[in-house]
């Protein structure tokens, strides 16, 4: 990297008053804001990011109303308190869901697409050739989302346009990605701590105002003097004025901390806490549900609140569970089979338990038998429910668990049956606005289902229904684009594509199949787009540099074809195809033996990929090893036997070793394939006519 152009910065070590001045100099562009703080005390998870969508948005708002509301998903999950100016336009069932019917959570990924949003959100609000600067501190206390938008801020935000300047306490980041990216694209500089201020007022008060955060020595100490009581007495007195001012984020930073340190933690703390909880698990914020998950429980006897122990570990579990801590979620699950005697507790513990082995947990700890055992353990106590209504959507809820376990161990006709029971069950039993979440959750895992067993038609109907009542969801969108895709309808896949774009946060997927449909329909502008914007999102996006190395290598463009083949190796070492499209670039060079050798690669890692059989039965041809290319030419005609191509090039083989019947055959067989290709016909010719002197 060119030491001269602009770098971020990393300032560590030393008191925030020290980072501060040091984050003032004078060779820094103009202040985009005021110094920003990330400490989680303050409003918990997107503690920054919020505070830079609170102090953007108005005067956004009023400049562009329309990418503002392009973002309002992202700005609304970070500053909640921004919807009295802000409505969401794209609410679904599963942001709507009243507690006792959310059946369906967000995808692990959430906060990443949110962070993602935010960045773009933040660079619209730039002016334009005026580079600014924002300073970030608390870095080192930040939770886990602001540590994920940090990382993408860095890494996709040009220092030259907007420089951003991190303060932490020291190095150890709990973040090894924004580790990754400060080293990548900061400049570290250290702060040296300033001798204490002896005149510096040994404030307890101004301690907890701070909402903890203060490392003013003085201010430290006085607070760490005081007694129990009294500290108590000071946390209550902020909270109570935190309280008054009625702000969601509030309710998910200091307010639980202050109560949690108050004169009643296991009352008013515990509330606080699961409450935050609550809003967490259910807008896929996982890594906070846990932290006020363990905080609460930490406060919560079972024997004296089973209840509340229940409710706060049952959301810490699926938290967990998520976040594929399943060891974690599974000492959770026992501990509630120990304490408790409830018939409900154990219907839902068994339950949780089932989908560690069918979904969370890690392939070789999967065990679809016990899975299966757990459901039905669930569904007998849920029979046994007295309320008719409850009676059915519990069953129901445990029945469409089983037919995951079905899927997987590959009876998908019983799954589909399973999951037709449940629908017929509930449209029998319950009111058409009951549960809608659920109902649609199980009309869209049917047509998952009809769609793996190729019944695509009766998916689309499906489909048809569950976007009709959550229009909104952009998920839908996106699988019924995959399945228009398979009946050759690109027009209307790509429309489902474009709208799933419309409805999400910035979502790789789907932009990766987009372009992939792109590249198939012959838009290679369009799909280069597509993949190169996955990229920005995801560097690591491995199938994204395997076809925008193709698409470079078609056109010609080797130092880039290479530079998406060395990238993508980086994080998949034994990819055949990126191994494939390296040699394929080494033989256009002519440097055989590397080409040989990553030929060599990707079939190593993939024994029939066609394209680097022929690859390296090229490069054998054009070093004279015509045993080799003929073997590999061979295995390829097997596995593609319809392959003009590769015919056509065995032929030229079989003519160099004088096999002129097999030459002959080949290329009759290519000729055949492709009547219109010239140069499989004068090939043809000229072959007879060598055949014919030959003998």
């Amino acid at each position: 990297m060119d030491d001269a152009l602009p770098r971020h910065r990393w300032i560590l070590g030393g008191l925030r008053a020290d980072r501060a001045a040091l984050a003032a100099a004078p060779e820094l562009p103009a202040a985009l804001l005021p110094p920003v703080d990330a400490h989680r005390n303050l409003r918990g998870p997107f503690t920054a990011a919020g505070t830079l969508a609170r102090a953007l948005v108005s005067d956004a708002l009023r400049r562009d109303p329309a990418t503002v509301r392009r973002y309002d998903i992202e700005l609304l999950s970070v500053a909640p308190e921004l919807s009295t100016i802000l409505p969401n336009s794209r609410e679904t069932l599963t942001s709507m869901a009243i507690p006792a019917e959310r059946t369906r959570f967000y995808a692990r990924l959430r906060t990443r697409r949110i962070s993602h949003g935010l960045v773009e959100f933040l660079h619209t609000c730039l002016p334009e050739g005026e580079p600014r600067t924002l300073v970030v501190e608390n870095v080192d206390r930040a939770e886990h989302t602001d540590l994920e938008f940090l990382a993408a801020l860095v890494r996709r935000t040009d220092p030259a346009r907007l420089r951003i300047v991190l303060c932490s306490a020291g190095d150890a980041l709990p973040d090894e990605q924004l580790l990754a990216e400060l080293r990548a694209h900061t400049e570290p500089v250290t702060a040296v701590a300033a001798d204490p201020d002896p005149a510096q007022p040994a404030d307890a008060w101004a301690y907890v105002a701070s909402d903890c955060t203060s490392d003013v020595p003085a201010q430290r100490s006085a607070y760490a003097a005081l007694d129990a009581s009294a500290r108590a007495a000071l946390h209550d007195r902020r909270a109570a004025e935190l309280a008054a001012l009625d702000e969601q984020s509030l309710r998910l930073g200091a307010i639980p901390y202050h109560l949690e340190h108050g004169g009643d933690p296991a009352g008013a703390g515990v509330k606080a806490l699961y409450a935050a909880q609550d809003y967490c698990v259910c807008i896929g914020f996982y890594e906070a549900t846990v932290d006020y998950g363990r905080r609460g429980l930490a406060l919560v006897d079972p024997r004296e609140s089973e209840a509340q122990w229940w409710a706060t570990a049952l959301e810490l579990g699926l938290a967990l569970s998520i976040l594929s801590r399943t060891h974690e979620a599974m000492a959770l699950y026992d501990e509630a089979r120990l304490v408790s005697t409830r018939p409900a507790v154990h219907m839902a513990a068994a339950y949780s338990t089932a989908m560690l082995y069918t979904r969370h947990n890690e392939p070789e700890e999967r065990d679809e038998r016990k899975a299966k055992s757990w459901l039905n353990s669930a569904i007998a106590t849920a029979s046994l429910l007295e309320d008719r209504s409850e009676r059915a959507f519990q069953s129901a809820f445990y029945k469409n668990g089983k037919a995951l376990v079905e899927v997987n161990l590959g009876d998908l006709n019983e799954a589909v049956r399973l999951v037709d029971e449940c629908v017929a069950s509930l449209d029998e039993l319950l009111a058409p606005d009951e549960h809608r979440l659920h109902r649609s959750v199980l009309k869209n895992n049917r047509a998952r289902v009809y769609s793996a067993l190729g019944r695509l038609d009766e998916a689309l109907a499906d489909y048809a229904v569950v976007i009709e009542q959550d229009p909104n969801h952009a998920e839908h969108y996106l699988e019924r684009g995959n399945i228009l895709r398979r009946l050759g309808r690109p027009a209307e896949a790509a429309a489902d594509y474009r709208r799933a774009i419309e409805l999400s946060p910035p979502f790789p997927e789907i932009y990766y199949n987009r372009g992939d449909l792109l590249l198939g329909e012959g838009d290679t502008e369009g799909a280069l787009a597509d993949f190169s914007y996955v990229l920005e999102l995801e560097p690591d996006f491995v199938d994204a540099y395997v076809n925008r190395a193709g698409i470079h290598l078609e056109a010609g463009d080797l130092a880039a074809a290479e530079q998406d083949a060395r990238a993508g190796l980086r994080t998949d070492p034994d990819n055949p195809y990126l191994h494939a499209v390296l040699g394929q670039v080494q033989a256009e060079r002519e440097e055989y033996r590397a080409a040989r050798e990553s030929f060599d690669r990707a079939v190593a890692a993939d024994p029939d990929m066609v394209t680097a059989l022929s690859g390296r039965a090229t490069v054998a041809y054009q070093t004279g090893n015509l045993p080799a290319a003929l073997a590999d030419l061979t295995h390829a005609v097997e596995l593609e036997p319809d392959d003009p191509a590769l015919r056509y090039n065995r032929a030229f083989v079989y003519q160099d070793t004088g096999r002129w019947d097999e030459a002959l055959a080949d290329l009759g067989a290519a000729s055949a394939l492709a009547p219109e290709d010239e140069d499989i016909t004068s090939a043809l010719e000229a072959c007879r006519r060598k055949a014919a002197s030959a003998r």
